[in-house]
């Protein structure tokens, strides 16, 4: 009497695990691309050269972002985060105390940043947001709109609410939007000027930090003070 051989069924093939290094690529990405773009701008920036400094795939930068295009916009968000975040902003204006000292909080925290000799361009480092910010003020590019709106509207809209303040007027008050412009152009001035510039045109502010952080405190609170009596009685 023959016996039928029984064959057990080959193992069904194992799921094919999720990549577990997509997100540590995406990071590395962002992170070889912050010095990049603070080198050379968007414009003369390369996927290739990001993709080199990553260690990544020559297509990754299509693959993670979709083009060097959506990898600068979250750069910008980066930078604009180094610079301060969101929350730290939060935090400024839920301390107690006045209004004018909320936002003297801010002024004291963003001169401080932008004077940070830390931040302003060690490769590989922090430094790399501000020397993006600064490209893309003196070269705006056609991809930083959405990046902005998502970085920056944010953040102004808190400002706003504690210029408002400052004002005795609503956040919506036409004057408050000129007001902000006014708080925050000699931060941009200091922004946009590069150290080496600041020590030969400027020399006084390098040798002196406090005392510039101290004038413009001076500079902001002043005319504030008369913006608050032109508009808040209204």
């Amino acid at each position: 009497m023959s016996r039928t051989l029984k064959i057990a069924p080959a193992p069904a093939p194992a799921a094919r695990a999720a990549r577990s290094d997509g997100q540590e690529t995406k990071r590395a990405l962002l992170d070889a691309a912050g010095p990049v773009f603070a080198r050379v701008g968007y414009a003369r920036a390369t996927s290739k050269e990001i993709c080199a400094l990553a260690g990544a795939d020559a297509a990754a930068v299509n693959y993670h972002f979709g083009g060097k295009a959506a990898l600068y916009q979250a750069v910008l968000v980066e930078a604009h985060r180094q610079l301060f975040s969101v929350d730290e902003l939060r935090a400024i204006a839920l301390q107690k105390g006045s209004p004018k000292a909320r936002l003297e909080s801010l002024l004291r925290m963003l001169m401080a940043r932008i004077q940070d000799p830390s931040r302003q361009g060690a490769p590989g480092g922090q430094g790399w947001g501000l020397r993006v910010l600064v490209h893309e003020i003196l070269a705006p590019s056609e991809h930083a709109p959405p990046a902005l709106r998502k970085a920056v509207l944010p953040k102004v809209q808190i400002v706003f609410g504690l210029i408002a303040d400052v004002l005795g007027v609503p956040p919506d008050h036409p004057a408050v939007q000129r007001a902000v412009a006014l708080v925050m152009m000699p931060c941009i001035m200091l922004l946009v000027v590069p150290v080496p510039l600041r020590q030969i045109v400027l020399p006084t502010i390098a040798k002196d930090p406090q005392a510039m952080l101290d004038d413009v405190l001076a500079y902001v609170f002043a005319g504030l003070a008369a913006l608050r009596t032109r508009h808040a009685s209204r």
